[in-house]
């Protein structure tokens, strides 16, 4: 579930996982934000550079090799629920939990598109680029630029299996792709 923050892909997966269950479909949510690299990283080129922000933040290696790799085909059929504690710039020490089975995973989080990580199907929460704007916060206004280079260069809508219009979050619009559509 790719979007950005004033998108809420952290709402939508937990919607998601009140919904399944009662289908006989266990549901784990891991947010993309337990995977930010330390601040050392992160923030290397300063607290509001946008190119970071796109390219520095996420550690897709360790989300794909703590996470998804490992529910995925041949994998140990365990996750790490967390990597780093963003807030305390230290390592979570999580522990790692069973994927229940017939479990599907949804990872929410901002720019996870285009970076390599497989996964099986991707819902987009689209906000165009002049809703961006006016609904960021201003204190989160210098990541703008991140997610113009985002649909330019990835393409995230195109890319995405299905995916949601949520310029107003009051009235969010599906779309379906590829083969769902």
């Amino acid at each position: 579930m790719d979007g950005p923050d004033v998108a809420d892909p952290g709402a939508l997966a937990r919607a998601v996982a009140e919904r399944l269950p009662p289908l006989g479909r266990p549901v784990v949510v891991v947010p993309a934000d337990g995977f930010l690299r330390p601040a050392s990283l992160r923030l290397e080129h300063g607290r509001t550079d946008p190119d970071a922000r796109y390219t520095d933040w996420l550690d897709t290696g360790a989300l794909a090799r703590e996470v998804l790799d490992r529910v995925g085909p041949g994998g140990p059929g365990e996750y790490l629920p967390v990597l780093w504690d963003v807030a305390r710039d230290r390592a979570a020490r999580a522990g790692y939990r069973p994927m229940p089975p017939r479990g599907v995973l949804l990872v929410p989080g901002a720019l996870l598109q285009g970076v390599g990580l497989a996964l099986d199907v991707v819902v987009h929460l689209r906000v165009a680029p002049a809703a961006r704007r006016r609904r960021f916060p201003p204190e989160q206004a210098w990541e703008l630029p991140a997610f113009d280079r985002y649909d330019d260069e990835v393409d995230p809508a195109a890319l995405a299996d299905a995916v949601v219009l949520a310029d107003r979050p009051e009235h969010p619009a599906l779309v379906l792709q590829g083969r769902f559509g």
